[in-house]
């Protein structure tokens, strides 16, 4: 296992090294950035609709260079999260056009997403920094280039998850069969907002999911600006659900919600051990 996790270590070193070489070299050819991105979304995304949050409380999220605040964001707690469950309970159900839909145009849609994101890179990359930190010619070199080519990988397995036909003895036919696990929990970290979010997101709509998303309440403001290009790809709505708030209310809330089925987190060991213990309530998966 040590050999394994020192070789995972140096692949993650190598990804870095390469990618800080390729911005060395193609920093001169890429688009300038915008100094003061305009931060056009801020509100709770539910049923491809912003709302304000039940409780009408704001957060600050802050400049991470200067101290200062770049926007007021609302902040999203168990009611909330509830709503955002209800409407992607109802994106689930038997019969609705997520369920009806075909894989091909799950893996359609995720295209547009990932065509749109492309897009807005220059945008998507100004704010990853304003609202990170990080350098510019990282965020758009690694996190915006990395998550359109995470959205592209998985628009391409939508339609390539199939199940098997098994021998056995007699006249019967078996069979397995892939079906989604429902609605799930995300719940997302500061350092890589926007792959970070893919990771999560691609998976689950390629497999035709639905989700209820949790985002660093220290890095929202690229989360909540994918969310409204879900909306503009053309996803249907109640599949994906965005709420920007704390671990404690927010992320708390969908840890313990019975009707999320399965619940997804990045994040500290002591934080994971909470939620696994939280989701036991309803034996969701992990």
């Amino acid at each position: 296992m040590f050999r394994t996790l020192q070789k995972s270590s140096k692949n993650v070193r190598n990804l870095v090294n390469s990618l800080e070489a390729q911005s060395r070299h193609m920093s001169g050819a890429l688009p300038q950035p915008i100094i003061n991105p305009d931060v056009k979304y801020t509100g709770i995304f539910i049923n491809n609709e912003w709302v304000q949050s039940e409780s009408g409380k704001t957060f600050e999220t802050l400049n991470p260079a200067t101290g200062e605040v770049i926007a007021e964001v609302q902040e999203g707690d168990k009611a909330d999260v509830n709503k955002a469950v209800l409407a992607a309970t109802e994106a689930f159900r038997l019969g609705s056009p997520w369920r009806t839909m075909d894989a091909s145009q799950r893996g359609e849609l995720l295209n547009k997403l990932a065509d749109l994101i492309e897009r807005d890179s220059v945008l998507l990359a100004s704010l990853e920094t304003l609202d990170n930190g990080k350098p510019y010619v990282m965020s758009m070199m690694a996190d915006v280039k990395l998550t359109i080519k995470c959205y592209r990988y998985f628009a391409g397995w939508a339609d390539k998850n199939g199940g098997h036909v098994i021998p056995i003895d007699g006249n019967f036919m078996t069979y397995t069969r892939h079906e989604p696990i429902g609605v799930c929990g995300q719940i997302i970290p500061w350092n890589f907002p926007l792959l970070m979010q893919a990771w999560k997101l691609a998976p689950a709509l390629a497999t035709g999911n639905t989700v209820v998303m949790k985002l660093a309440e220290q890095t929202p403001l690229t989360g909540l600006y994918i969310a409204d290009l879900v909306r503009e790809a053309g996803f249907p709505e109640g599949v994906v659900n965005m709420i920007p708030g704390f671990g404690p209310t927010a992320g708390a809330a969908i840890a313990n919600h019975p009707d999320i089925d399965k619940v997804a987190f990045t994040g500290s060991t002591e934080v994971g051990k909470i939620i696994q213990n939280a989701a036991a309530g309803n034996l969701k998966r992990v």
